[in-house]
């Protein structure tokens, strides 16, 4: 290339009129390279199958489904058991896979191969996934992707079957454990209630109301001991009136009394007198006073005597009447005492459980709060058990469901096939990659020619480079001989060259038809 020259369209085709061999040559050599190496490259086949994931056919508001998870996520877990070194090593030795790799590798880069290249799994539409294998031979590719369809769909059975299983196991041991605490609880609130008797809250009211009626009928045995012990103050006022003697004192010319006990009231009643106008120690006094002592002790050993076996005394109907009248007022007052002990002892009892009633009254507010501490763990665990029973029959339902299969299913729409065409390699892409890779390499050389080619071409050349008037051209002179061997010469090398690229498009042709 010269520089400072603008090359127009004329130029370029002046250039590839000029270099046209250089174009063809390398574009027809990359070309046929290509071809020959696409050739070599064995087929591949692909198979593929579509699983369709059937939801459960009872609704879920009466069922509730164990698998709650998307199928991206469960698909990711059946993927990783589906192809793990062991399985794909069974898969391998059963369908004789990869032999020659077999023969000179080892298993572990032939394991990884097919899981990161020959295995795919691609969710579609949310609801289906499909599973593909490539290999070598279409009838072992086909065998190959159905079992792996199996293995998915057996794989996901056996995962929900063990899911509602374990789901079902783990709700059971946790309901053991909540009846179980349950049966604690129950045991503690009725040994509580049972030491706590009559302290509950909900016995407060009543508590309430015997405190109120024991402290009524302690009044009322208060009025009632208050009108006994009037009573009893009026029998013995009663009493102590009867018991004194009549005091009959003989008129004037009247006859002495003639009984002891008249003389002994007359001589009490001279003594009383005495005492009245005399002073201690006078001797009518004294006298008087020794009277009374001697008919007291007579009196008394009249009354001993009148009280030996066989000796009846002898009363006036006065004295006998004086006498009953004093025996009933003695046993009212005895009755009348024991009734009144009777009711204090009663009084003493009702004061007693007054204070028990009290006691527990007080008591209430403490025994609400454990009491609520209780119930609330009580009620706790009674509703987690509630719970935890609800959930193990929705679990045993699902349970059931999957045993039955008519829960949630992979269902093949799409079974695999035998391949009629090789998946790979994609021969026409590949071909037609190395047509312009050979049209770009000789392209390349051209612009290399012609980068490094400093000559002159044409007058206007020369003028544009040198900036000089050109005063004349000289022609190429050759004599006929030399012009003859340059035909020749040319011809051999464009019959060589043009067999070349014949021969470089009939490879690319044979291997775009193949």
């Amino acid at each position: 290339m010269l520089p400072g020259k603008a090359y127009t369209v004329d130029d370029i085709l002046g250039i590839l009129r000029r270099r046209i061999w250089w174009l063809l040559v390398p574009f027809a050599v990359v070309a046929a390279g290509v071809a020959g190496f696409v050739r070599q490259l064995p087929d591949m086949y692909r198979s593929e199958t579509l699983v369709q994931i059937v939801p459960q056919r009872v609704p879920d508001s009466y069922v509730r489904p164990v698998v709650t998870t998307s199928i991206g996520d469960r698909l990711q877990s059946i993927r990783q058991q589906i192809l793990s070194r062991t399985r794909l090593e069974q898969l391998i030795t059963e369908f004789n896979l990869y032999p020659e790799q077999r023969r000179t590798g080892i298993m572990e880069d032939i394991v990884e191969r097919m899981r990161e290249h020959d295995i795919q799994i691609d969710v579609v539409n949310g609801d289906s996934f499909r599973i593909s294998y490539i290999g070598s031979d279409p009838n072992t590719v086909a065998k190959v992707t159905a079992r792996l369809a199996s293995l998915f769909i057996g794989e996901s059975l056996q995962d929900r079957k063990n899911l509602s299983e374990g789901t079902n196991d783990f709700l059971e041991q946790q309901l053991t454990n909540a009846h179980e605490q349950l049966q604690q609880i129950e045991g503690r609130l009725a040994a509580y209630n049972q030491a706590h008797a009559g302290e509950l809250p909900s016995q407060l009211n009543a508590n309430l109301q015997q405190v109120q009626n024991a402290q009524l009928q302690q009044q009322q045995l208060a009025d009632s001991l208050n009108r006994d012990q009037d009573m009893r103050i009026e029998l013995e006022r009663q009493l102590a009136q009867a018991r004194a003697p009549i005091v009959t004192v003989p008129a004037p010319g009247n006859a002495a009394p003639t009984s002891t006990a008249q003389q002994l009231a007359v001589a009490r009643a001279q003594l009383a007198d005495y005492e009245a106008r005399y002073k201690p120690g006078h001797p009518d006094l004294e006298a008087a006073r020794r009277a009374v002592h001697d008919l007291e002790q007579k009196a008394r050993d009249e009354a001993a005597a009148a009280a030996q076996p066989g000796a009846t005394p002898i009363l006036s109907p006065a004295e006998a009447e004086r006498q009953r009248q004093i025996s009933n007022l003695q046993a009212s007052i005895a009755e009348l005492d024991r009734q009144m002990t009777r009711k204090r002892a009663d009084q003493d009892q009702l004061r007693a459980a007054a204070a028990e009633y009290q006691r527990r009254v007080d008591a209430a507010p403490n025994r609400e709060a454990e009491l609520t501490e209780l119930t609330r763990d009580y009620k706790n665990w009674s509703d987690r058990y509630s719970s935890l029973l609800s959930k193990k029959e929705d679990a045993q339902l699902a349970a059931n469901l999957e045993t039955r299969q008519i829960g949630e299913t992979f269902r093949l729409l799409d079974p695999a096939q035998v391949p009629e065409r090789p998946y790979s390699p994609n021969r026409l892409k590949l071909n037609a990659a190395g047509l312009g890779a050979g049209l770009a390499f000789g392209t390349a050389l051209i612009l290399l020619l012609e980068y490094r080619d400093q000559t002159f071409k044409t007058d206007d050349d020369a003028r544009i480079v040198l900036d000089l008037p050109v005063i004349a051209v000289v022609p190429l002179m050759q004599s006929d001989a030399d012009r003859r061997r340059g035909v020749w010469r040319r011809l051999a090398v464009g019959t060589l060259l043009g067999t070349t690229v014949l021969a470089g498009l009939a490879v690319v042709a044979y291997t775009l038809v193949r």
